[in-house]
């Protein structure tokens, strides 16, 4: 697990705060600062969690500022790791929530849907039995610590090359879809730099999925391909991510990416070589993880699942794989 770094001042009225995220690997948001004269504007806000909340306002202390003083948070994607704390800061400071208008979709979605009303065991079930699981993986779900609170509903939208209200500064929104629908990174065009959020990370890559795996007329990981040659082709100096650490060398990072990604597919088309249609289980089951998939638990397995069913999207849309019809999912090479 990462040690959290300490709160740092990273000049040109820039801080980060690192924010915990109990119980994960991740072990933080990096949320940042930016200086303006109605207050600090937060990129991100980590965590709905009592420890991340003492992180954030003890964080901002050391730099001699105050959560109530706070002008706005501009939320790079919905996740709680991002999301979660933003509603709190709201209430204490009156603060504006901004958030691109795809992801504020989902959040109302999240609000509105009475589909998880069971805390969502009987969709997600349903789900696994499509994708081809076995009854023992269907017997260990039970959607414990897989559902938490939908983030707060943002008080503005925010589209592809809008300026965020940050007064006296120039912090561009690029929209950046795939992590999520409605993914942004920020170009702090006065200071050559850009908030990453979890487009692009120095050492490790955003899950990318498709879920529900079936889910029609959408193409997460394509998106997110478009997306990184889009931020590539910035010429900007600084990237601040969202976890792990700043970086410089966007284009190079952006293109290695990719790169993993690609050959993601090529081991995906592999697995179908053998010409017999496979599910969407046993294609997952049969790629390379960091750990055994014999080892995964079920939750982890699902998101195995559903980066697969990303990939194997992106392959239909290029005409490599079809599905093979049926239930439960199952794909075929073309030809």
């Amino acid at each position: 697990m990462s040690v959290r770094p300490d709160p740092e001042d990273l000049g040109g009225g820039v801080w980060s705060v690192p924010v915990p995220i109990p119980g994960n690997p991740l072990a933080y948001t990096l949320v940042y600062a930016l200086e303006s004269p109605r207050g600090p504007v937060l990129v991100d806000a980590g965590w709905h969690h009592e420890d991340a909340w003492a992180a954030l306002k003890d964080g901002l202390a050391v730099f001699g500022m105050d959560v109530a003083d706070v002008h706005g948070v501009v939320v790079t994607h919905f996740h709680p790791d991002h999301s979660g704390l933003a509603g709190r800061v709201r209430e204490a400071s009156g603060a504006w929530i901004a958030m691109h208008r795809d992801d504020t979709a989902v959040v109302r979605r999240f609000h509105d849907t009475d589909r998880l009303a069971d805390g969502g065991r009987a969709f997600h079930l349903d789900s696994l039995r499509q994708a081809g699981a076995a009854e023992s993986d269907l017997a260990e779900w039970t959607g414990a610590g897989h559902m938490v609170d939908p983030p707060a509903l943002p008080d503005r939208e925010l589209a592809d090359g809008d300026l965020v209200d940050l007064p006296g500064r120039a912090l561009r929104t690029v929209w950046t879809p795939g992590h999520s629908p409605g993914h942004i990174c920020l170009h702090l065009e006065d200071a050559d730099r850009i908030f990453t959020g979890d487009h692009v990370l120095p050492r490790i890559t955003p899950h990318i999925s498709l879920y529900p795996f079936d889910e029609a007329d959408v193409d997460p990981l394509g998106d997110f391909l478009k997306s990184l040659e889009r931020v590539g082709g910035l010429n900007v100096g600084e990237v601040l991510p969202a976890h792990q650490y700043r970086f410089q060398g966007l284009t190079e990072r952006a293109r290695e990416i990719a790169e993993h990604h690609e050959e993601r597919m090529v081991e995906i088309a592999g697995l179908l070589s053998a010409g017999e249609p496979a599910t969407l289980w046993r294609i997952a089951a049969g790629m390379r993880w960091r750990g055994a998939w014999e080892d995964m638990e079920i939750g982890s397995r699902r998101m195995a699942a559903a980066e697969a069913a990303a990939h194997l999207r992106t392959l239909e849309r290029r005409g490599v794989v079809r599905r093979a019809g049926g239930d439960p999912i199952s794909y075929v090479l073309t030809g």
